[in-house]
């Protein structure tokens, strides 16, 4: 059974820093780390490994976009665990404006191996957000069915034996997934690069979402330079009540948007 999870924004971004970076892996919208952000991610594991053996994560989940395997990288090497890459922890992009497109999807774990030898392929996305966008509610319900079909899958093929795990994402990600454990989408926060959050189960509690209580939460004291370049859903642009539409990539208008949603059938069959 699960009973702490951490959560950690990724670290620093390179396209913060400069115009000019390019894609590693060659995908749209998908720049790795500064530096800065490179040193974040080597404190992050300095954090981990300082705590007692019984307290560390022995399972990592992580979005697949190259930041985020980029700064759960150092921690998945100190600990000795590999890394889960799962489509369910992806980044927040808005709804796209009609006829330009779809929001990029990294590639299979697989794939990214070539760039993160540190990726466990065994482990096979149970979540893919639709590359069409999300509203605030769509990317909580995402993050909803996510945490909901994790925590049980996670004790069901591991047999109980990862009581802590580590889930690495994006800040609006970060955002959903704590208000969906704690309960409560009204919770201000503001997320910061390499920033954690923890949250213990409650006592006698079984279900999954609500049923968890905050050991801390957006902390970076863990950081040499602190909180660095936070972000809350009140950034956001809003027109008429609703999230600003954004551009799809180009060329990609006739590709299919799938899979899309929950992907593992003995749940689906319970739902």
């Amino acid at each position: 059974m699960v009973e702490t999870i951490y959560i950690l924004r990724h670290g620093f971004r390179l396209n913060w820093v400069t115009t000019s970076w390019k894609s590693v892996t060659g995908l749209p919208r998908d720049p790795p780390l500064a530096a800065f952000g490179e040193s974040q991610a080597e404190e992050v594991a300095q954090f981990f490994l300082s705590l007692p053996e019984d307290e560390r994560p022995t399972a990592i989940f992580s979005s697949p976009y190259y930041r985020c395997l980029q700064t759960i990288k150092p921690t998945s090497k100190a600990l000795g665990v590999p890394i889960y890459a799962e489509h369910g922890l992806s980044e927040w992009y808005s709804p796209v404006k009609p006829n330009t497109g779809l929001h990029p999807r990294p590639g299979s774990a697989s794939a990214l191996q070539e760039y993160f030898p540190e990726i466990d392929d065994s482990w096979a996305s149970i979540w893919y957000p639709s590359r069409k966008g999300e509203d605030v509610g769509e990317v909580h319900d995402r993050t909803a069915g996510f945490l909901d079909a994790l925590i049980p899958e996670v004790r069901r093929r591991y047999q109980g034996a990862h009581k802590r795990i580590l889930l690495c994402s994006h800040a609006a990600t970060v955002i959903a997934l704590a208000h969906e454990l704690l309960g409560d989408r009204t919770i201000p926060l503001r997320i910061a690069c390499c920033s954690l959050t923890i949250v213990e189960k409650k006592d006698g509690e079984n279900g999954v979402l609500g049923a968890w209580t905050p050991k801390l939460v957006a902390d970076g004291s863990h950081l040499k330079d602190g909180s660095q370049r936070d972000w809350g859903f009140e950034d956001i642009e809003i027109a008429g009540g609703k999230v600003v539409r954004d551009l799809g990539v180009p060329g990609t208008e006739q590709e299919l948007d799938e899979p899309v949603g929950l992907q593992l059938a003995e749940v689906q069959a319970r739902m």
